[in-house]
């Protein structure tokens, strides 16, 4: 049994939580603010992001940095992603050389342009950092349907303790040493997903869905390449298989918040109608800043971007990503 802390109360932190503590592990939540630790000790349910979804008895909440992680095996750091750092720095001081920190959250810092676990590395250099990643919506995690989900590490023992303390019956858990492929499939499928979310909203079918899947991975992994990532792990679990449910899915904050836009809400808006943090929307402008500085083609990632920050109509965003110079569809393709 390992001692865990989960830094975050939201869905996703939740949904851990009752995982890993259905795995016989002691699992703490910590949460910022000392009323929400109050409210979910005692109601034993997130009824805003998590409703239906009963959290057992045994685990524990806390508002208190310093208990919680100084008592802990692994932290699972499961915090919106505008919000890593600050956290990180939060409770960096009492984290112990070698201490697991598993990364979930799903996101590129729009300042400096690093991954989230960049980030937790450049601001707890003494952990030894993690990511947990892959098609896993809360709303099923919590309520045990099963999925797959990949974990990445610098080390191959650090991924195979990692990947025991996670896996089950319904949680199955791979292992990848692409920390960095993982982190930008994980953030930038969540731009696409607003992509496929205003296509929805215009009233497009599910041709332009599959065209929009199957070129936002073609641009998630071009730019991971030119960064240094594995090509491959843009067409497994963390690449492919995340970019289809956060399309597919309603549960998907960033396809619902896309769907708003598409039928002529502003981004402020939608993300108010969600109300929840819609991570695509911080990604986005990170995702067309690291296209120009490897100097990557992204034109779903720009006009996404138009979209969002410049007043731009989806359906001209359309139009223009339709009629774009004609290509050959694989680069490196050779007539016979």
């Amino acid at each position: 049994m390992a001692e865990v802390t989960i830094m975050g109360a939201g869905s996703w932190g939740l949904a851990l939580a009752i995982l890993l503590n259905n795995n016989g592990h002691h699992v703490n939540v910590w949460s910022v603010f000392p009323d929400e630790v109050e409210l979910l000790a005692k109601e034993r349910e997130n009824k805003k992001c998590l409703p239906g979804v009963h959290i057992p008895e045994n685990i524990e909440f806390s508002a208190d940095t310093e208990y919680v992680v100084e008592k802990s095996d692994v932290i699972v750091l499961a915090v919106a992603s505008p919000y890593t750092r600050s956290t990180a720095k939060l409770f960096a001081p009492y984290v112990k050389k070698g201490q697991y920190i598993v990364n979930v959250g799903k996101g590129i810092e729009e300042d400096t342009l690093m991954t989230l676990c960049q980030v937790v590395e450049q601001e707890i250099p003494q952990c030894t950092a993690a990511v947990l990643s892959g098609p896993s919506h809360a709303e099923e995690v919590g309520r045990m349907i099963p999925t797959t989900c990949v974990i990445g590490t610098h080390k191959k023992e650090d991924a195979e303790y990692l990947q025991n303390i996670f896996m089950n019956d319904v949680f199955r858990v791979y292992t990848s040493p692409d920390m960095l492929g993982i982190c930008i499939g994980g953030a930038l499928k969540n731009v696409i997903a607003l992509a496929a979310g205003i296509a929805d909203g215009l009233g497009y079918g599910d041709n332009t869905k599959a065209a929009l899947i199957t070129r936002g991975i073609t641009e998630i992994a071009r730019l991971g390449i030119a960064m240094g990532a594995d090509p491959m792990t843009f067409t497994g679990l963390t690449g492919i298989g995340d970019l289809i449910v956060t399309c597919a899915s309603m549960h998907s904050r960033n396809r619902r918040a896309g769907i708003l836009i598409g039928k002529g809400y502003t981004k402020d808006e939608a993300m108010a109608e969600v109300q929840m943090v819609v991570e695509g929307v911080y990604a986005a402008k990170a995702a067309h800043k690291l296209a120009e500085k490897y100097n990557v083609e992204m034109p779903i990632v720009e006009q996404v971007n138009a979209v969002l920050f410049d007043d731009k109509k989806p359906s001209e965003a359309v139009k223009e990503l339709m009629l774009r110079d004609k290509k050959i569809e694989l680069a490196d393709s050779d007539w016979r």
